[in-house]
């Protein structure tokens, strides 16, 4: 196997080949924020008409770097050369004038206007619309012949499936003519069946001469579809090769510096007693639409039953209601006593006295205050337990100090300094000081939803470990991810949503992506 080291070495002789015609090229491109270097002295080839990924770990540099490209940002250094000619790209329309097009991983479109009119705001043909419409929809029916982009130009935006919409971001750039399109995570909202048809659409737009840049974290895409991969690493480039040349193992090591685990290793589950019972469960927002119809499930002690689903569909209904955010209707049993639905022992405080835990989907929102020091954000919640009491009057924020730097070794968070705001740790290390102020809880049932969104590839290798360890003591967990693969691997069984029903659970041992696509798409009927 090829080291990290020895791949970096290795980097420039996986470039394009001499001669061979280049689309982008940057040269000693640096930005920094402040005191932070975001862009370090990055040089990239990119060659016309293939497909080239840009890894790296959270806030190693990559959307700053797309940023620049796209006009977003300007570098403080450096060159832009886009079909071999030196360009500057002051703004977003300098890009599109230059042939670029980007579809952000949120979508730019407008939800109550019709495909047609979302194609052509800000590319229309002078004050009458009637004109450009027209133009537009016989433009949209050539490009959606040729590309496989089949979207309905009178539909609107808000009637369309999110793959649907990703189309027309994608008709949008070419529409504006682009021969380079940068993609930032274009499969983090899709279904399995949704991804393949979009690596159908970008392959096809290889074919046609296209350029593609596709920023993702995921390394199974990058192997699927990219033809040369760059590593980004703390700002700068470590490495680019070629695909057909390299493995997911050696990426993760270039992305974070050592050697990863990428599969997660547990040994099978020994279920005990029935932990969590929920029984027609069912949950209303404050427009009165039901986003849970009826669920019932159960888990055990000792094991993680996955819950897997696009997101939207009531997975985080079911995390608030069981987390005493939101209320509902039905029956919630833990340890066989029935829980308060309704009533005022129906928050987070009594859920957490009951033996729950919960790690939010949202942790800037829902797990922290960002202004407070990590310290304060550890007793969240647990500001009463007596550990953390001086006396009736007070807390002892001496002890609370010194149990959040105990646990910020144990969970390895950097920097280790419970007096630093949650606001100035990455993505990653917030993610940890959550986890650990809940799983060291010791609940009887753990609530954790999306538990690596934006998390850094080493991060999530620890986040897992610590999954499976709470598991393997006898704990009861439920899990939310749109991460299909993450759903896989962690689950001892997996429950599919869609619509704010469970359409089956499934055997992770027996079950495969296609089957579990199709129940998350709705199509599959209910099974046991």
């Amino acid at each position: 196997m090829v080291s990290g080291n020895d791949m970096g070495r290795q980097a420039t002789a996986a470039l394009p080949d001499a001669g061979a015609p280049l689309a982008i090229e940057l040269r000693g491109i640096s930005k920094a924020f402040g005191p932070v270097q975001a862009n370090k002295d990055i040089s990239i080839q990119v060659k016309r008409g293939s497909i080239h990924g840009i890894i790296g770990e959270n806030g190693a540099g990559k959307s700053t770097l797309m940023s620049i490209l796209y006009g977003f940002y300007k570098a403080d250094a450096g060159e832009i050369l886009i079909g071999g000619k030196l360009t500057a790209i002051p703004d977003s329309q300098s890009a599109i004038r230059a042939g670029i097009g980007m579809v952000f991983q949120h979508f730019k479109l407008v939800q109550n206007f019709t495909v047609l009119e979302n194609v052509i705001l800000g590319a229309e043909d002078g004050g009458l619309l009637r004109p450009s419409l027209a133009k537009a929809r016989r433009v949209l029916a050539d490009l959606s012949r040729e590309y496989g982009l089949d979207v309905n130009p009178d539909a609107l935006i808000e009637d369309l499936s999110v793959g649907h919409q990703q189309r027309v971001e994608i008709l949008k750039a070419l529409y504006r003519q682009a021969d380079i399109l940068i993609l930032d995570e274009p499969t983090g909202v899709l279904t399995p069946a949704e991804a393949d048809h979009l690596f159908r659409i970008l392959k096809g737009l290889k074919d046609q001469g296209k350029t593609i840049i596709l920023i993702t974290h995921k390394l199974r895409e990058i192997m699927e579809i990219t033809d040369t991969v760059s590593v980004m690493r703390r700002g700068q480039m470590t490495a680019t090769v070629k695909t057909a040349e390299t493995s997911p193992e050696q990426l993760a090591e270039l992305m974070v510096g050592r050697k990863v685990l990428l599969q997660v290793e547990k040994r099978a589950a020994t279920p005990g007693k029935v932990v969590l019972e929920v029984e027609n469960l069912s949950v209303r927002d404050e427009n009165k639409v039901e986003r849970l119809k009826g669920v019932s499930l159960t888990i055990r002690a000792g094991e993680i039953l996955g819950i897997a689903g696009v997101a939207g569909n009531g997975q985080s209904e079911l995390l608030e209601v069981l987390g005493g955010i939101a209320r509902g209707t039905g029956t919630i049993r833990l340890n066989g006593v029935e829980l308060d639905l309704t009533g005022k022992h129906s928050d987070g405080q009594s859920r957490r006295a009951q033996g729950i835990a919960h790690v939010p989907e949202d942790r800037q929102h829902l797990g922290m205050i960002m202004d407070f020091a990590a310290w304060e954000n550890v007793a969240f919640g647990y500001h009463h337990a007596p550990e953390y009491q001086k006396n009736a009057l007070f807390m002892d924020n001496d002890a609370l100090r010194a149990d959040t730097e105990k646990k910020m070794a144990r969970f390895d968070v950097r920097p280790p300094n419970p007096l630093l705001a949650a606001k100035n740790f990455s993505g990653g290390n917030q993610q940890k000081i959550i986890v650990a102020r809940e799983i060291e809880r010791n609940p009887d049932l753990l609530l954790i939803g999306q538990p690596t969104r934006g998390v850094d590839i080493g991060a999530i290798e620890f986040i897992h470990k610590q999954i499976v360890a709470l598991r393997d003591a006898g704990k009861a967990i439920l899990l939310v991810s749109v991460e299909l693969d993450e759903i896989m691997s962690l689950s001892d069984r997996i429950a599919v949503m869609f619509d704010g029903q469970i359409m089956g659970i499934r055997d992770p041992a027996t079950t495969d992506e296609r089957d579990l696509g199709l129940m998350m798409a709705g199509v599959a009927g209910k099974a046991a």
